[in-house]
């Protein structure tokens, strides 16, 4: 009797109602097609209201509330408030734009709801098939690792990871008290702050992250780099890992890549090459002499949800010693062994590839999107931004009250306003408020960067719903706010 009383007590997270509950779903995607489709009629950017913020600041929930009026809550207080990185005047940071079928893929990735770490089911080989087509796009070997991440910071933690273990491979067990000396480790001036992240989450210290000066183009000198490492080693230090850049976050400059490649093997280091948007143009003829190198590299990382504009978030690492990668992330224990049928059974293990062992199903729309749209029209639209880029730069250069801070050699335009009459010190001032009100006034959403000490207004186009008419609107409008708010000064 007991036991029957206990069974009718069970519940679950399921709907009472499916039919309901369908009908939700399909308002809900009805919405965001809808949303996706009138993007460019709303502003670049909006401003959170008190009034939505302050609805969001409830206590915690105790008792249910109706699906129904929790999506309610959501068209109301969150989705009219978005980064909105979907909007073609959108530019800040390096941020892709998804699609929509992208986000479709993202719903039947959580519907199916798989844990990628361990086990013999598809979404593992979905994963490795994007992983294979990775490889071929950049120039690796089938037999080299990888895993997908949340996206380059992780991607290139990872691969720190595995360079102090090709390194030193005691530190994984003794940490860097198994190391006799300090290890040290290069890249220029430009590198991105997660690749200096990474060196402090793996022990090594950011001091050791040697900051080599880059050349009048923002790249990094080859020269300087070469005596630094002697220096080092004359002071008993022990380098492990150059990093290269494949389009640094300020402007978009591509290191030396071979050069940097020949240094590391002479010198026995990890050659790593942080390419989070910018190796992407590798499916580009024309980049094939900046970015051949990328196949060189004993590891490269990069966002699928940059400039191969997938939903985010996804970005992956490429290995090229695939056993290295396992050896420095493989942890045997009783419970995640592999069987010879079952479901443990199955392909190696992610969890042996990186550092999480519960994993998302983030593979799915990669793997979807490069078959909708494959990589020859990814080419295209590639070339298309750096166009892009390349127009803006033009636009910049032919008005008189605009000045170019940086050579464009990517997708990122560096410019600011200058009417001639003004110190640097009052240009930064009032650049600033420029871009601030751009975004302010919902025109576009470029973001900024300081370039030998000029505020600098930074477009990083990796938008595939840009055209040339958003660009000539961003330049009459940072003219036009520029003319206003000297006048009024």
């Amino acid at each position: 009797m007991e036991t029957k009383e206990l069974l009718l007590k069970e519940e679950n997270l399921d709907p009472a109602n499916w039919d309901e509950m369908r009908h939700l779903g399909h308002r809900m995607v009805d919405d965001m097609m809808d949303y996706l489709q009138s993007v460019r009629e709303r502003p670049a950017w909006k401003k959170p209201s008190a009034f939505a913020v302050k609805n969001l600041q409830k206590d915690l929930p105790v008792w249910p509330t109706d699906s129904e009026t929790v999506y309610e809550d959501f068209l109301s207080y969150v989705l009219p408030y978005n980064t909105n990185n979907i909007h073609p005047r959108f530019w800040a940071w390096v941020q892709g734009g998804g699609t929509p079928f992208g986000m479709l893929a993202d719903m039947l990735a959580s519907g199916m709801n798989a844990n990628l770490a361990i086990g013999d089911h598809m979404p593992m080989q979905v994963e490795q098939q994007v992983l294979n087509w990775s490889k071929e796009i950049f120039g690796f070997p089938s037999t080299a690792g990888g895993i997908l991440t949340s996206g380059a910071s992780m991607a290139n933690i990872t691969a720190l990871v595995v360079a102090r273990h090709h390194f030193n491979e005691e530190i994984k067990l003794k940490g860097l008290h198994a190391s006799v000396a300090p290890l040290t480790l290069y890249g220029s001036s430009e590198t991105h702050s997660c690749v200096i992240k990474g060196v402090e989450v793996i022990g090594v210290g950011a001091n050791q992250f040697r900051r080599i000066p880059v050349d009048e183009d923002y790249k990094i000198r080859i020269d300087l780099l070469e005596e630094m490492i002697a220096k080092d080693r004359r002071e008993g230090f022990l380098p492990f890992c150059i990093i290269g850049n494949a389009g640094t976050v300020n402007t978009g400059a591509i290191d030396d890549l071979e050069s940097l490649s020949n240094i590391a093997l002479r010198e026995k280091c990890w050659f790593h090459i942080d390419g989070a948007f910018g190796a992407v143009p590798r499916l580009l003829p024309e980049f094939d002499a900046a970015l051949r190198a990328t196949e060189l590299a004993d590891s490269i990382s990069f966002d699928y949800h940059k400039w191969f504009y997938v939903n985010y978030e996804v970005g992956c690492v490429l290995i090229r010693d695939a056993a290295v990668q396992r050896a420095a992330f493989s942890t045997p224990v009783n419970y995640l062994l592999q069987h010879e049928r079952g479901l443990s059974a199955g392909p190696e293990p992610f969890s042996n590839s990186g550092m999480e062992l519960s994993r998302g199903f983030k593979a799915l729309k990669v793997w979807m999107l490069l078959k909708e749209h494959g990589t020859k029209k990814y080419a295209r639209l590639i070339r298309q931004n750096i166009d892009q880029a390349h127009y803006t730069a033009s636009l910049v250069k032919k008005n008189q009250q605009l000045e170019l801070l940086a050579k464009v050699t990517l997708n990122i335009v560096c410019y600011r306003f200058n009417p001639g009459n003004l110190s640097d010190e009052k240009l930064n001032t009032l650049n600033k408020e420029i871009l601030m009100q751009l975004h302010e006034q919902g025109i576009a959403a470029p973001s900024y960067t300081v370039l030998n000490g000029k505020y600098t207004i930074r477009v990083a186009i990796t938008n595939h719903r840009s055209t040339r008419k958003d660009f000539d609107i961003l330049i009459q409008a940072t003219e036009r706010i520029g003319n206003e708010l000297t006048r009024n000064a």
